[in-house]
């Protein structure tokens, strides 16, 4: 019999993974132990392809079928669990062990509704009816959905990101477990969002006494809720200890480069550190001092604008019900902008305040309900089709997810070319194909990356060609619709550098958006803060940051991770 001690409540003993790729044998997880005790919160971090989401998914022996467990053991109950039979294994999976993963939607059914899918997990333990109701009633009071209005009859589109990751705990939690794996919960959701699902799980340990393994990319939001830190990268386990002293003091390079990549608010640096700068040990925090942020800024403010919005609205009908009325739901309301060239216009505001739709209509994706736009002195809500063309030459949107934007049936080199064909640029004795690897290489990639699919590419590096097609057709304003907000930290910070990079080297103007403060006041001269459709504040960035004048700017600010505000 394998035994544990006390305290111990699942133990990882040298453990083994590989993958086969192309009959090649790769290690992704390099004889890794460790111990989760009870009642105790423990975060695993590190960048994509570290190891760490592998690692969680071999405790309950869900990994993909390309990848294996070569060698190691999982000790829970005094057993092997790696060794157990798939019926014995799925029992430990509806019993004691659950998952939380990254996108509640791959794991939700959009055909179900939301309470059905909850009645689901209590069909498995076999009770009585009215007990599963009032089971179900409780739950949904433990993960605060009691105040979303008709939740019995919503399906997990009608939710926000943060509302199905609640049905989604709700859904591990509803069998009782002894162990909570949350696998990059927050990543993608709004600071605000992520604070509270933070909140949460920290409630349901203290409530319910389980242990939880807490995994993600930033480690200044693990050590929020970790009472110890494993640190991963390629493979293996290069820091552990408790989270306060990992974060205050961090030993290993690649730990600093994941806690210091992010913007540091109490100064500005010309450069953003990048985990390979801590690695190479070439890390230059370069200050950038008032003096240069007023001279930039004079020179920016002391021309006229080159996009103006007056009085804009945008109002849609939502569907008729027989026996009500239509109702307009109204997304903007009285928006009135400048952006001048060369500046950067930070965007903040929580998921549904109205970002998207105020860029889409910029963009004239949407069309306006009232209001103008002006671009150069033309009101583009009433250019003919072919000059819209030409200002949609000009302003070019940079989307938060690259897959969505990318198509997986073309080569790289084809996507980044494409606009190039479409609005006619001007080659000047070049081919596009030689223009697409001058562009590949502005923005950090390989000259080989021209004949590959988008499947082939990381996060990092499908975001790096988005902002490349963006580029190709030599525009004036680029619009960063959340554009960085899926990122690791570091991959994030690399891309911040590349957009400040093409800003300079190509006299571009900015509207950056994003839900995380801390990054918009980085990037952004000023900021506009958004709620519900409506400008809420407006300012410079430090002075926004450092004395906000909302309550709901306030907000947004408490909820960035401590340590990097």
């Amino acid at each position: 019999m394998i035994k544990t001690s006390n305290k111990t409540l699942i133990s990882i003993k040298n453990l083994r993974i590989s993958f086969l790729k192309k009959n090649e044998i790769f290690r992704v997880v390099k004889n890794i132990s460790f111990d989760l005790l009870k009642n105790e919160v423990l975060g695993i971090v590190g960048e994509s392809g570290s190891g760490k989401s592998v690692t969680a998914l071999s405790i309950l022996k869900l990994l993909p079928k390309n990848k294996t467990i070569s060698k190691g053991e999982v000790i829970y109950n005094n057993a092997n669990l790696l060794e157990l039979s798939e019926a014995k294994i799925r029992q430990v999976r509806q019993k004691d062990i659950s998952i939380i993963f990254q996108e509640p939607m791959s794991a939700l059914n959009p055909t179900m509704k939301c309470v059905d899918q909850l009645r689901e997990c209590f069909d498995i333990e076999k009770i009585d009816k009215k007990n599963i109701e009032n089971e179900i009633s409780l739950l949904i009071k433990k993960v605060k959905l009691e105040k979303v209005d008709n939740f019995n009859s919503k399906y997990p589109y009608q939710l926000s990101g943060g509302q199905k990751q609640r049905l989604m705990i709700a859904m591990a939690i509803a069998c009782k477990p002894k162990l909570l794996i949350a696998d990059e919960p927050t990543t993608a959701l709004d600071v605000t969002v992520q604070k509270e699902i933070i909140e949460l799980l920290l409630e349901i340990k203290r409530t319910e006494g389980l242990s939880i393994i807490f995994i993600s990319h930033d480690l200044a939001l693990v050590s929020e809720i970790a009472d110890r830190l494993i640190v991963m990268f390629k493979g293996k386990i290069i820091e552990k200890g408790k989270a306060v002293e990992i974060f205050s003091n961090p030993i290993e390079n690649y730990t600093k480069g994941l806690l210091y990549s992010r913007p540091n608010n109490k100064v500005k640096l010309s450069k953003l550190p990048t985990v390979a700068d801590y690695i190479n040990n070439s890390v230059n925090n370069t200050i950038i001092n008032d003096k240069e942020i007023e001279i930039s800024r004079h020179k920016i403010y002391s021309n006229s604008p080159i996009l103006e919005i007056k009085n804009l609205d945008k109002y849609y009908i939502q569907n008729k019900v027989w026996f009500k009325k239509k109702k307009a739901f109204k997304a903007l309301n009285g928006i009135n902008l400048e952006l001048y060239k060369g500046e950067t216009l930070g965007l903040v505001g929580e998921s549904g305040c109205g970002k998207s739709t105020l860029v889409k209509t910029i963009v004239q994706i949407e069309k306006a309900s009232s209001g103008s736009i002006f671009y150069n002195g033309a009101d583009i809500t009433k250019l003919s089709k072919s000059k819209l063309n030409h200002f949609r030459k000009d302003v070019q949107l940079i989307f938060q997810d690259p897959d969505s934007s990318l198509n997986p049936k073309k080569t790289i080199g084809s996507l980044i070319m494409e606009p190039m064909i479409v609005h006619e640029i001007d080659k000047k004795d070049k081919s596009y194909k030689t223009l697409c690897i001058n562009l590949l290489k502005d923005v950090g990639l390989k000259k080989s990356d021209f004949y590959k699919y988008p499947h082939e590419l990381s996060g990092g590096q499908k975001q790096r060609v988005g902002i490349a097609r963006a580029i190709s057709v030599g525009p004036k304003v680029l619009i960063c619709d959340e554009s960085v907000s899926a990122l690791d930290v570091s991959v994030q910070a690399q891309v911040l550098n590349l957009l400040n990079h093409l800003k300079k080297k190509l006299k571009l103007t900015y509207i950056f958006i994003s839900h995380d403060l801390s990054v918009v006041k980085y990037m952004a001269d000023k900021i506009v803060v958004m709620k519900e459709g409506v400008f809420k504040e407006i300012g410079f960035s430090e002075d926004i940051y450092n004395n906000p004048k909302m309550e709901y700017t306030k907000r947004l600010i408490e909820a960035i991770p401590k340590g990097v505000s």
